[in-house]
C-alpha cells in the first residue's frame, strides 16, 4: 500500500476560514490524513492537498446557505462537505448520510471527538430514510454521482422550497444540461451554476445549485412519502 505523504501545515486562511474551532479543523485533517487512509476513506496522495482541496472547498460551500436551516449531506464519505460546513456554521443541523458501515463509524468518531452536537451521523442510503428522515431545507453532496443521478437521491429528501447543492468541477454546466428533462421531473424550478471562495480558494467552488418548489422529487415520491408517513403513524 503506498504510505501517505506528511499533512502540511495549515495556510495562514485556514484560522480565518475556521475561526475558534481551526482547532478542530487541524485535528480533522490530521484524523484524514491517519485513520481515514489508514480505513480507505480517503487517498494518500490527497494528503499534501487536503486543505486546498478538500477543506476549504467545502467549508466555503456555506456562503450559499442560509442560516439556521437543516441540512442532509447525502453520501457523506469521511465527512466531506459536512464536517467542514458544521466547523464553520454551527448554527446548522447537519445530517450525515452514509451507507457504509467503516465510514460511519468514522464519522462518529469525529463527531465525538470534536464535540459536532449539532451533527446527527446516519447509516443508510437515501433511497432508504426516505419517508424516515425529516425532510431538510438544504441536500448538499461532493463528487458522489452525475448529477442526474444525485438529484434522484437527494431531491426527495427536501422539504419544499429546499434546494441541493451540489459540489461539481468543470463539467457543472453539461451536467445540468444533460440533466434538466429529469430535474424537471423531480420537481426543481430552477437550477444554476454558482461559484463560491472568492479570497480562499483558487480555482473557485463550483456549486450546481438545485431548487425546488412545493413537491421536491414529484408525484411518484410524494405518494413514497405519504405511504412511509402512514406506516409510521401505525406503528
Amino acid at each position: 500500500m503506498t504510505e501517505a505523504a506528511e499533512l502540511p501545515e495549515a495556510p495562514a486562511v485556514a484560522r480565518e476560514v475556521f475561526g475558534e474551532r481551526f482547532p478542530d479543523a487541524v485535528r480533522y485533517a490530521e484524523l484524514l490524513a491517519d485513520a481515514g487512509v489508514r480505513r480507505g476513506l480517503i487517498g494518500p496522495r490527497e494528503v499534501p492537498r487536503l486543505w486546498e482541496r478538500h477543506l476549504f472547498n467545502c467549508a466555503v460551500l456555506s456562503e450559499a446557505i442560509d442560516e439556521g436551516v437543516s441540512v442532509c449531506d447525502v453520501g457523506s464519505g469521511a465527512g466531506l462537505p459536512g464536517i467542514p460546513l458544521a466547523l464553520v456554521r454551527p448554527d446548522l443541523s447537519i445530517t450525515l448520510l452514509e451507507p457504509l458501515l467503516r465510514r460511519t463509524t468514522f464519522l462518529t468518531e469525529v463527531v465525538e471527538l470534536l464535540g459536532l452536537d449539532h451533527v446527527t451521523v446516519v447509516r443508510g442510503r437515501a433511497e432508504e430514510v426516505l419517508g424516515k428522515l425529516p425532510p431538510v431545507h438544504v441536500v448538499t453532496a461532493r463528487a458522489v454521482a452525475p448529477l442526474e443521478r444525485l438529484a434522484g437521491w437527494g431531491v426527495p429528501l427536501l422539504r419544499p422550497y429546499g434546494e441541493m447543492l451540489a459540489l461539481k468541477g468543470d463539467t457543472a454546466e453539461e451536467e445540468v444540461k444533460a440533466a434538466s428533462a429529469a430535474l424537471s421531473k423531480l420537481g426543481a424550478v430552477s437550477t444554476s451554476v454558482v461559484q463560491v471562495g472568492e479570497g480562499i480558494v483558487d480555482p473557485l467552488s463550483t456549486v450546481v445549485r438545485v431548487e425546488v418548489g412545493e413537491s421536491p422529487g414529484g408525484v411518484r415520491f410524494a405518494t413514497k412519502k405519504a405511504k412511509a408517513a402512514r406506516a409510521r403513524r401505525r406503528r
